[in-house]
């Protein structure tokens, strides 16, 4: 397969940050964890994927996120919000908010619902992604553009909805892997040769080894991840929650399957240019990086740090519950033109071999309802 070139300058860059890392390695002995990799190839200043300017979302990006297809998505997210923000002090706050096309409809449909938020308050590390945001929020009628702003860090306390979608996915991982005499130890990056490798060492730390003694299937050659930085965010979160919802959208899946023993690769890959590249060490900082999902692990540290888990659930049952087919029935279907557009988007949306299944939908309460519309029908906590 070939992919497709990048430019003279987008190489440098590149290049630049190979060499940062390389040096950082040299300057640890020779090895890195790979989460330490992941985050310096996602978020190096300046020259990270998320950091250095390229463009991420759309036709000319890297891969299409549910809020680029339609409008249809945020449509029907606000109808579970809309249940939710009056049960608070009406505060929103949206992780890793892509280009701010999320933030934008959800507005203008919780607007169209009578029940506008207080504030929208957006956490973005990429520079060049919260200016694309605040493009897109400008062009809202300006009583709806106010009411967002963005923030360095996490506030002290939220009251209200904290909302990421796909934003667990591209947190750094942990390597880990049972060798073929069934040890464990932990995958990081070497040089070798003047290029960045693998190179597996005894896991030094008591918590990831126990968690991937517990986790990882007792048959040898087995590689997976494990995300601490997921937990740790999950609770970080779970403390500045005074009252509200936490609702969390992104690919995975229950423990169970994410370790099966069939999955014996894990979940690690690249996306440059709407291509899947196995190589995580393909163009540094040009290609996205990311892993599925272990919603059993985000489910727990939710639990753990005191929340309440509401539901959980595939990503078309949770829209299906929320009212997307309701929405799709006030198009005018003879209106070929524009309904096919969004019906095919729908069915990105929906369908089990596209987005449907391989999504899902996450949500903590504290201190409101328990019932709620996205979780009525086919809750899937159990398989947590």
């Amino acid at each position: 397969m070939s992919l497709p070139e990048a430019s003279a300058d987008a190489l440098a860059v590149s290049q630049t940050l190979a060499r940062t890392i390389a040096a950082e390695i040299a300057d640890r002995d020779g090895w890195m964890p790979f989460s330490r990799y992941m985050e310096l190839a996602l978020y190096a200043p300046g020259l990270g994927y998320y950091t250095a300017g390229s463009r991420k979302f759309g036709e000319s990006g890297d891969f299409i996120t549910a809020p680029e297809l339609t409008p249809l998505f945020a449509q029907t997210l606000a109808r579970q919000l809309a249940e939710l923000l009056p049960q608070t002090a009406g505060h929103i706050v949206e992780f890793g908010a892509g280009s701010g096309r999320l933030a934008a409809d959800l507005l203008l449909a919780l607007n169209a619902l009578g029940c506008e938020p207080a504030s929208y308050s957006i956490i973005d590390l990429s520079p060049e992604l919260i200016e694309r945001q605040q493009a897109t929020i400008a062009t809202l009628p300006p009583t709806l553009a106010a009411k967002v702003r963005w923030l360095p860090a996490l506030p002290d306390s939220v009251d209200g909805i904290l909302l990421g979608n796909e934003v667990l996915d591209a947190m750094p991982v942990e390597l880990v892997l049972r060798n073929a005499n069934k040890q464990l130890q932990q995958r990081g990056v070497t040089v070798r040769d003047g290029a960045l490798a693998y190179e597996d060492r005894e896991i030094a730390e008591p918590q990831l080894k126990a968690l991937a003694d517990s986790l990882l299937p007792q048959i040898p050659d087995y590689v997976s991840e494990i995300s601490l930085a997921n937990r740790a965010f999950i609770h970080t979160l779970a403390g500045v929650l005074t009252r509200g919802a936490l609702l969390m959208i992104d690919y995975g899946h229950s423990a169970g399957e994410y370790y099966h023993p069939e999955r014996s690769m894990g979940t690690l890959l690249g996306h440059y240019r709407h291509h899947t590249v196995q190589d995580p060490f393909y163009l540094p900082g040009l290609m996205d990086l990311t892993t599925h999902v272990d919603f059993s692990a985000v489910a727990q540290a939710g639990i753990d740090a005191g929340l309440e888990l509401i539901g959980y659930t595939s990503q078309a049952q949770f829209l299906i519950n929320a009212g997307i087919t309701e929405l799709l029935s006030f198009l005018d279907a003879a209106n070929v033109k524009d309904y096919l557009p969004v019906a095919k988007a729908a069915q990105r949306l929906l369908s089990p071999q596209e987005m449907g299944e391989t999504f899902k939908v996450i949500g903590f309460g504290k201190q409101v309802a328990i019932d709620w519309l996205g979780f009525r029908s086919g809750d899937r906590c159990y398989t947590l």
